[in-house]
């Protein structure tokens, strides 16, 4: 408990000096190089500036907790500094420490205190190549010039920084670090300071003006790699084959695209696409496992890590294990990938609910046509039973014989294509007939049964479906004859559509007499 409450105090502490923390850190590099790195006292304050670097470092969090190979590894570096000191391993430990704030410069939107960190990349930059480098690679005294500016002129920095006002910005806690910045700087300072001692050997000049040689030339060569990178020519430049090299991180994201939308057309149900999918994202190289969840069913694949990162919407929750930390980009990565796999899962649940509503409405229209073809047929057999009741048994054998020979076959022919609509519901309506044969037919039908026929205008010879005329004929005279009084006969009127020439419908008006 009491060491929890240690640690607490000692993270808050840290969160609120933490410039003050830095400053100490610094202060005690400037005097341990200035005293040399043979001198046991500088061995003590480089011990004391790796102690509080590890409490500045913005790589692990201040709740983290060391795991026992990097408590080692820490005791190493404490170790190897106490005994192995010099000015190579020096002038390499200010170098990547410079890489380091240098890489942390572009990662703040704080205005004061991107300007705090650019001061502070200052003073380590000029404190290797004005008082680390000559004492690494000379072995001579340096002018005193030199060493009264390194000794106090260099601490007028720490004022600067002091005068630099505080912001609060949520990038004061540790962060990453842009690695790309990091290593550009370091190489060029390497590159500055290999440089000055290659012009020192092989020209046989001063300190000052070799590192003079090299910071012209490298600045030429940064000039015009910053016309190269961007032209104003008109053409690409080198900053689209960089970006394209760089974008070969995406080679296995688009692998598991291409065998997303191969998946798409291949399975239907959403929850199994979901799940193949999701097989298919533990392919990618850096991928351990993961496990995901919707509103009707959830799953796992591969092992679980302890990095992470979710993709949450309303319809799906996706969470990846990775082997390794992800940097910003690859987390923007498996977000957008959460996101299509999202969409994906979307358009496979409304295609589901669309072929639901298809075979719904199907069924509906089939049912519906059922029933008109069996009312039709029921008032048919209806007309049967009504002429043999009325009929009398004296005259009842030839009329109703005839009546029986004509109609019982066309509702045989009806009963069979309302099976076969049954058994096939999507197939044709039916065969298509003449007019002329059509209504010849219908009025075979209704022979004797007290509805007079008559046609007016010539005969046509436009192709009509048998089936939807024969139930729309049987429809209107029975409608016909429900509504008329049974008194007087039905007189039907046949006629085209004068004024719909192009479709050559048959018009058929029912008119009680």
């Amino acid at each position: 408990m009491v060491t929890t409450v240690a640690l607490q105090i000692s993270q808050l502490f840290i969160a609120r000096s933490w410039r003050g923390l830095f400053l100490v850190m610094l202060v005690s590099l400037h005097l341990a190089a200035m005293w040399g790195t043979e001198d046991y006292w500088a061995r003590g304050l480089m011990l004391a500036h790796f102690g509080l670097f590890i409490l500045w470092q913005p790589f692990m969090r201040g709740e983290h907790r060391l795991s026992s190979v990097q408590a080692a590894a820490i005791a190493a570096v404490a170790l190897g500094t106490l005994y192995f000191l010099n000015w190579w391993l020096l002038a390499l430990w200010v170098s990547v420490l410079a890489g380091i704030v240098g890489g942390k410069v572009f990662l703040f939107q704080a205005r004061w205190l991107r300007r705090f960190y650019l001061v502070v990349l200052l003073y380590l930059v000029s404190l290797l190549l004005i008082w680390i480098v000559p004492n690494t690679f000379i072995r001579v005294p340096l002018p005193n010039e030199v060493e009264l500016l390194a000794q106090y002129g260099l601490p007028v920095l720490f004022l600067v920084m002091i005068a630099i006002p505080a912001e609060t910005d949520s990038a004061e806690t540790p962060q990453v670090v842009d690695f790309f910045y990091a290593a550009m700087i370091v190489l060029l300072l390497i590159a500055l300071a290999l440089g000055s001692f290659a012009f020192m050997t092989v020209g046989q000049i001063d300190y000052i003006v070799a590192l003079s040689y090299s910071m012209l030339i490298i600045a030429g060569v940064l000039l015009l790699l910053s016309f190269a990178w961007n032209p104003r020519a008109g053409f690409s430049g080198l900053s689209v084959y960089f970006s394209r090299y760089l974008l070969s991180i995406g080679l296995p994201f688009e692998r598991w695209l291409y065998f997303l939308a191969e998946l798409s057309q291949l399975e239907t149900k959403p929850e199994r696409f979901m799940k193949e999918a999701c097989v298919g994202l533990a392919r990618l190289p850096w991928v351990s496992g993961g496990f995901w969840h919707t509103a009707g069913e959830s799953g796992d694949f591969g092992k679980v890590s302890k990095n992470s990162v979710e993709f949450t919407n309303q319809e799906i929750h996706l969470r990846v294990f990775t082997k390794l930390p992800l940097s910003p980009s690859l987390v923007w990565h498996f977000q957008l990938l959460g996101q299509l796999l999202g969409e994906f899962y979307v358009a496979k649940q409304r295609e589901q609910k669309l072929q639901q509503q298809t075979y719904v409405q199907a069924v509906h229209e089939t049912g519906a046509r059922m029933t008109h073809d069996v009312k039709n047929l029921l008032q048919s057999l209806n007309v049967l039973c009504a002429a043999a009741e009325r009929d009398t048994a004296s005259d009842a054998g030839g009329e109703l014989s005839s009546l029986m020979r004509r109609q019982l076959p066309a509702i045989t022919q009806r009963l069979q294509q309302t099976l076969d609509k049954l058994q096939k519901p999507d197939a044709s309506n039916g065969r298509f007939i003449k007019a002329d044969t059509w209504w010849e037919g219908l009025q075979r039908s209704y022979a004797g049964r007290g509805v007079e026929f008559s046609r007016e205008g010539q005969g046509d010879a436009v192709m009509l479906p048998k089936e939807l005329f024969d139930s729309a004929g049987d429809n209107l005279l029975q409608n016909a004859a429900d509504e008329g009084t049974r008194a007087f006969g039905n007189r039907i009127r046949h006629r085209p559509v004068p004024d719909q020439p192009a479709r050559r419908d048959f018009g058929i008006l029912a008119a009680v007499a």
